[in-house]
């Protein structure tokens, strides 16, 4: 079973490095850039299945040689280590073809709220922020700002792949800390939400023109202050589903409206999705990138300096390069076990 899997992972990944190479294929804009997304897909099975074509190699060569020196140390050594690998491999193989989240390439939409806390909760959002922005940065995406308020912000990320890595930001990020302004030293607990939202476009999510209702105001605040001279804000309301956006950043009602609109897709999408779900399982396990607010994620404690991830057991003693966007250990544990997750799924017949 396994062999002929690694055939034709080797087979495909073949086809794919022809047809780029393919004139007709780079002329095509939109093939090419199929045909790269399929082979980015599948070139960490097709790494895996090289390897596991050489272990084989190497246990069928070992095997051979030992019927001439049965006692040779060094050949019993070969053939155990090859067929040890050869048992790894196979599970990491079958990981490595779990289909993905049809929604992993997408650039995302991501909205922090402070929770509960009051003034603690408002700056651990922004240190939410902060991170999450470092993290985005680090790994060669693009943070684009939507709305900043206080305890709020609304931001973009772009680039490919993008809510592979931050879906599993979603969730309630809880703090435990003593607060700047408490002068006994006590503990604090805090939280910020986080919705990781796919951006999506029109084509995506379809939406009636006479179901928005969309009103112009005068920005304020932080994000206003520069523009609160003209009728520049805009607040969209979507009626059949009462989900309400609001933008003031920009100093063009265009550009707020652009913003806002991107948002009330993003919502829409991410509410379609989480009731078809629903409807194909009520299990957790199918509600992956679901963005659920009420879930308690991760705790970063200050005082241990440690931040634990609920989900997979997982703590890590590095709070430091955690909050400078240091996530990779827990996105690289979060995805493996998305992995897992799916293939028992799979296996299950679910």
């Amino acid at each position: 079973m396994i062999d002929e899997l690694v055939q034709q992972i080797q087979a495909r990944f073949q086809e794919l490095e022809a047809e780029l190479s393919a004139p007709e294929v780079i002329a095509d804009r939109d093939r090419f850039t199929a045909a790269s997304r399929a082979y980015r897909e599948l070139e960490p099975a097709a790494k895996l299945a090289a390897e596991y074509q050489r272990a084989a190699d190497d246990a069928a060569g070992a095997r051979e040689l030992l019927e001439e020196a049965p006692e040779d140390p060094e050949l019993r050594e070969m053939l155990s280590t090859s067929l040890a690998r050869i048992q790894e491999l196979e599970d990491e193989i079958r990981l490595a073809m779990v289909e993905s989240d049809p929604n992993d390439d997408k650039n995302v939409i991501i909205e922090i709220r402070s929770g509960v806390g009051g003034d603690e909760a408002a700056i651990w959002s922004g240190d939410i922020y902060k991170m999450l922005t470092r993290y985005a940065e680090r790994l060669g995406y693009k943070p684009e700002p939507m709305d900043i308020g206080e305890g709020t912000y609304t931001f973009a990320v772009k680039g490919d792949g993008a809510y592979s890595v931050f879906k599993f930001e979603g969730g309630t990020h809880r703090v435990q800390r003593v607060p700047e302004t408490e002068s006994q030293g006590r503990i604090h607990t805090s939280t910020a939400t986080v919705a990781v939202l796919p951006e999506v476009d029109d084509v995506e999510i379809e939406i009636d023109p006479n179901d928005l209702q969309i009103d112009v105001y005068r920005s304020s605040g932080p994000g206003g202050q520069s523009v609160n001279t003209t009728d520049s804000a805009v607040r969209i309301t979507h009626k059949p589903s009462g989900v309400v956006v609001s933008m003031q950043d920009e100093k063009s009602q265009l550009q707020n409206r652009d913003k806002a609109m991107r948002v009330l897709r993003a919502r829409l999408y991410e509410r379609a999705l989480a009731q078809q779900q629903a409807e194909l399982s009520a299990s957790r396990s199918a509600q992956v990138g679901s963005g659920d607010r009420s879930e308690k994620i991760r705790t970063y404690n200050y005082g241990e300096r440690r931040v634990k991830d609920h989900r997979i057991n997982l703590l890590a003693h590095n709070l430091e390069e955690v909050l400078m966007g240091g996530l990779d250990e827990f996105t690289d544990a979060l995805q493996d076990d998305e992995k897992r997750r799916r293939l028992e799924e799979r296996a299950s017949g679910n």
